[in-house]
């Protein structure tokens, strides 16, 4: 059998979002994928801290994360790549001239700074967990390195920041911008390139637009049942549901388990 190197998108995907444990048949699929031969890791926006968290709950031993900028190889931090530091301090600056609240990530840890409370005045706290520190001696510009900026624009202000394109962003929030990597096909290649592999054997599974960039024709993409309809009309194959056993379904389709 051909091994294949599967990559999987945690939220929507592997888990029930209800729930947020992962589906039964998903961590079956995924145990006799590793029997089999085959090699099995995360795909996600998270940070590494962050993601660390639920592989090691979850017994996963390799993931891309940061959105492409973090890669974990059998437990092992291979490399964990800042933001562009210089398009950071521009969205800031831009922000602070239009009025916006801001903190950064300064580190791989829950902490966020902030030179004022502006942020947390015009936003609230954020839903995940997160320390708030202010320091009103910061110079963000003096930064050993910056991982992960949020600033307190609301969607229908968004092209106020003219500035918002020199670094990837998403927005899960209607009150935040959050700029952090968004490029899981480049953590992809590059961890194939680490383990010295062919990346037509890679196969994607997602659900979400924030998989859009790991569904390319590069290599073969899946997208669950419950998958945004965008994600549906660019992947190779569509599956059932997550909780419909979609992972598992699709791997014994195609014969992999």
């Amino acid at each position: 059998m051909e091994k294949k190197y599967l990559f999987f998108d945690i939220d929507g995907t592997l888990t029930d979002r209800s729930t947020g444990e992962i589906v039964p048949s998903a961590r079956e699929a995924l145990t006799r994928l590793e029997e089999n031969g085959h090699f099995v890791a995360i795909a996600t926006g998270r940070a590494h801290y962050k993601a660390r968290k639920f592989t090691d709950a979850n017994g996963f031993k390799n993931m891309v994360c940061c959105g492409g900028n973090g890669c974990v190889i059998d437990n092992e931090l291979v490399e964990n790549i800042p933001l562009d530091k210089d398009g950071c301090i521009k969205i800031i600056h831009q922000a602070e001239e239009l009025g916006y609240g801001w903190c950064v990530a300064l580190d791989d840890t829950k902490d966020v700074y902030m030179t004022d409370d502006k942020f947390l005045r015009q936003v609230g706290k954020r839903k995940e967990p997160t320390r708030y520190i202010i320091d009103d001696m910061l110079e963000v510009e003096k930064a050993d390195a910056i991982y992960k900026v949020y600033v307190a624009i609301p969607k229908e202000d968004e092209e106020k920041l003219t500035t918002k394109e020199l670094v990837g962003h998403l927005r899960f929030e209607p009150e935040y911008l959050m700029f952090q990597p968004d490029n899981k096909r480049g953590g992809i290649i590059k961890m194939m390139e680490h383990l010295n592999a062919d990346i037509k054997d890679v196969v994607v599974f997602g659900d979400d637009y924030n998989d859009m960039d790991m569904f390319c024709q590069e290599w073969f993409s899946i997208a669950m049942g419950n998958a945004c309809q965008d994600l549906k009309d660019i992947a190779n194959y569509v599956t059932d549901s997550n909780v419909d056993d979609g992972i598992k379904n699709a791997c014994e389709h195609f014969g992999w388990i």
